[in-house]
C-alpha cells in the first residue's frame, strides 16, 4: 500500500466510503439499465478522490476476483495465471462503471454486472488471500482441528473429552502441575477429569477458564468470550480488563466475557448448552452477526451482512444446522430481510 492510500485508510470516513461502493454494486445488479441510477452513481463517484479512490479498488478486485472459483475446488497454479490475467486487463482498463452502463448494450450490461457483483461481494466478504491467512496460520498451531460442518470428538491423554464445533482449533500442553487449552478458533464442549492437583485450564484469547471437573462449553466470538455450564463449577477471568473479571459459574449459568472488558451473565437451560453437537442453533435475544458469524462454521463459502442496522437485530429461534442456507433464510424472513445466493459460495444478507 502507498503512503496515499495509508493517508486515506486512516481517515474516519473511508470505511464508510467503501461500504457505499459496495453498496452501489448491489444498487445497480437490481436494475442495471436504469439511466436515472447510473447518473446519480457517476455524481457519487465524482464527489470527491476518496470516492474515485474507493471505487477503483473496488473495480480492480472485481477484475481479480470475478472468476475466483470456490476454495474446495480451485487448482493453485490456474488460480494464479487467472490472477495475472485479470490483473493485465484491469491496467489496460480502468473505465469509470458510469461510462460502461452509457455506452454498452442492455444484454452486454446484464453480464458485466453479474460479474461485477460476484466479485464486489467477494471484496465485502474479504479477499481470498486475507480469508485463508490467519486459516493457515491456525491450523499450523493447533493440535487437533475440524472443518467446515464437521465436529470431532478427542480424548486426551487424562481421559478428558473435547468435542470441537466446526472450524475450531485447540492447542494442549499439559505438564505435571497443570492442563492448558488454547482455544485458537471456534467452540468447543469440555467434559474434564478431576485431578485436584493438575487444575485444567482453558484460555480462549484473554480469558482464562480454570476447572475442577465439569461439563462446559466455550465460544470464541466476535471480541469476546462465551462459557456456559452444564454441571460442576468453573471460574472465568480476564486479568487484562480493567477493572480485572472474575466470574465463578455453576450449573445453568453462562456469561459472556469482552476480551477488553465487560460481562453479560446470564441463566440457561443446561439442555440447551453447546446444541451444535445435535446439528441445532439456539439463539435466544442473540445479535443477528453474532448469528451468523456461528453458521458460518457450516456453510463452505462467506457469508456477508450488508447493513449494520441488520447486524445489530435480536434473533431467536432455533435452526437446523444440517441446512444453514435454510436456516438463514429463516432468520431472514424474521427480520424482513432477504439471502441473496450469488454464487454457490456467496451469500449476501440484506434489508428487504
Amino acid at each position: 500500500m502507498s503512503r496515499k492510500d495509508d493517508a486515506l485508510a486512516g481517515e474516519p470516513r473511508y470505511e464508510q466510503i467503501s461500504r457505499e461502493a459496495t453498496d452501489w454494486l448491489i444498487f445497480l445488479q437490481d436494475d442495471p439499465e436504469d439511466p436515472e441510477l447510473a447518473a446519480r452513481f457517476d455524481v457519487w463517484l465524482s464527489q470527491s478522490p476518496h470516492h474515485a479512490q474507493a471505487w477503483a479498488k473496488t473495480w480492480k478486485t472485481a477484475n481479480l476476483m470475478a472468476h475466483v472459483e470456490p476454495l474446495q475446488a480451485r487448482n493453485p497454479p490456474v488460480f494464479e495465471a487467472k490472477m495475472q490475467a485479470q490483473k493485465a486487463a484491469f491496467s489496460q482498463n480502468p473505465t469509470p462503471l458510469g461510462t460502461i452502463i452509457a455506452n454498452r448494450s442492455a444484454t452486454k450490461r446484464r453480464l458485466v454486472w453479474k460479474r461485477f457483483v460476484v466479485a464486489g461481494m467477494a471484496i465485502a466478504a474479504m479477499l481470498v488471500a486475507a480469508v485463508i491467512g490467519p486459516d493457515v496460520v491456525t491450523g499450523i498451531r493447533a493440535d487437533y482441528t475440524t472443518g467446515t460442518g464437521e465436529t470431532r470428538t478427542v480424548t486426551l491423554v487424562d481421559g478428558s473429552r473435547v468435542v470441537l464445533a466446526p472450524e475450531t482449533a485447540i492447542r494442549v500442553h499439559y505438564t505435571p502441575g497443570a492442563r492448558h487449552v488454547e482455544l485458537l478458533d471456534g467452540e468447543a464442549y469440555f467434559e474434564v477429569i478431576h485431578h485436584r492437583d493438575r487444575p485444567f485450564r482453558v484460555r480462549s484469547d484473554a480469558v482464562n477458564v480454570t476447572v475442577l471437573g465439569t461439563g462446559f462449553d466455550v465460544s470464541d466470538e466476535v471480541g469476546s468470550t462465551f462459557v456456559a455450564v452444564a454441571h460442576g463449577s468453573v471460574r472465568v477471568e480476564n486479568e487484562s480488563s480493567v477493572p480485572a473479571i472474575s466470574e465463578v459459574l455453576t450449573p445453568g449459568q453462562s456469561t459472556r466475557i469482552g476480551w477488553s472488558g465487560g460481562v453479560d451473565r446470564q441463566n440457561i437451560d443446561t439442555g440447551a448448552i453447546a446444541m451444535w453437537r445435535h446439528n441445532q442453533l439456539i439463539a435466544q435475544d442473540q445479535p443477528l452477526g453474532d448469528v451468523v458469524h456461528l453458521l458460518r462454521r457450516y456453510y463452505s463459502g462467506r457469508i456477508f451482512v450488508t447493513d449494520r442496522g441488520l447486524a445489530k437485530r435480536t434473533v431467536t429461534g432455533v435452526y437446523n444446522l444440517r441446512d444453514p442456507v435454510a436456516a438463514l433464510r429463516g432468520i431472514a424472513r424474521a427480520q424482513n430481510a432477504v439471502v441473496r445466493q450469488i454464487t454457490p459460495w456467496l451469500l449476501i444478507v440484506s434489508p428487504s
